[in-house]
């Protein structure tokens, strides 16, 4: 070291130079070494733990739902008690819950959903939307409309004014699966631009969920925001909402924006066809 630094001095700075580079390849592939193997070794850790508790959860789900256990009996369980204590077990067992959730339905689905809450699940999927994360405030958002909580529709329509495209979506769907058209007033007043993607997958989500109720879809057609109406438009085309003709004919003659009149005209021709 003392020799580069001499060499350095002498203003032969292409020797320290190179030389500092080396060590410094050395010291960042050492590293990234390191955090493959970590990331390795915590994903396998994950996948044999994710197996272990699998058959604790499947034992407890299966005495909810065919045995009328009830979660108080199962906190009797010490064992249980410190398993739900760990995060990752959490996880797994909301994870298994919701796929269950989705394969049930009538009484069986309303245990799930009764286990849920006095597991205080619930409250952990509350928590995630005030996640910095917007991954986290996804996962909570889905968690809480896969279990119909009526309560977090507010807080869920909240997320959709986010930022993230991805977050928006998740919790569009999350609040149509909820609430149907009440969630249509949010998105009358929506103000940033709703691109064909999200169309799509909000055009998608009234049909998932069969909204039975279109009642206020045409609200839609009055919003300042042209994406919005041209949602309202595709809605009322794609669900095949012929009692709209007269909402979609308004608008057709109002409109001064020549591509939403456009799509009414086509609309209209579509469904009084």
């Amino acid at each position: 070291m003392t020799e580069i630094w001499d060499l350095y001095k002498e203003g032969r700075w292409e020797v320290p130079f190179l030389t500092f580079c080396v060590y410094l390849f050395v010291a960042a592939s050492f590293i990234l070494y390191l955090i493959i193997v970590a990331s390795r070794n915590s994903k396998i850790k994950k996948e044999r733990l994710t197996k272990e508790y699998s058959v604790t959860i499947d034992k407890i789900l299966s005495d909810v739902i065919f045995d009328n256990v009830p979660y108080s009996k199962i906190k009797e369980d010490k064992n249980f008690l410190v398993l739900f204590d760990t995060p990752f077990f959490r996880e797994v067992l909301t994870e298994s819950l919701i796929n269950l959730h989705k394969n049930y339905e009538g009484v069986y689905a309303e245990k799930l959903e009764q286990f849920y809450k006095d597991s205080h699940l619930i409250k952990i999927s509350f928590r995630k939307l005030k996640s910095l994360k917007w991954e986290v405030k996804c996962k909570g958002i889905t968690e809480l409309a896969e279990f119909n909580i009526k309560e977090a529709f507010v807080p869920i329509i909240a997320c959709s004014k986010a930022r993230n495209k991805t977050l928006k979506i998740v919790a569009l769907n999350a609040a149509i699966k909820l609430e149907g058209t009440r969630s249509v007033r949010y998105l009358v007043e929506h103000s940033d631009p709703i691109d064909d993607w999200m169309q799509l997958n909000i055009i998608g989500a009234f049909k998932k969920h069969d909204v039975g109720d279109t009642e206020g879809i045409e609200q839609l057609l009055q919003s300042h925001n042209t994406t919005v109406i041209t949602l309202g438009l595709k809605l009322i085309k794609e669900l095949k909402l012929s009692q709209k003709v007269p909402h979609v004919a308004q608008l057709a003659t109002q409109t001064t924006n020549a591509i939403i009149k456009y799509e009414a005209q086509s609309i209209l021709q579509t469904l009084t066809a």
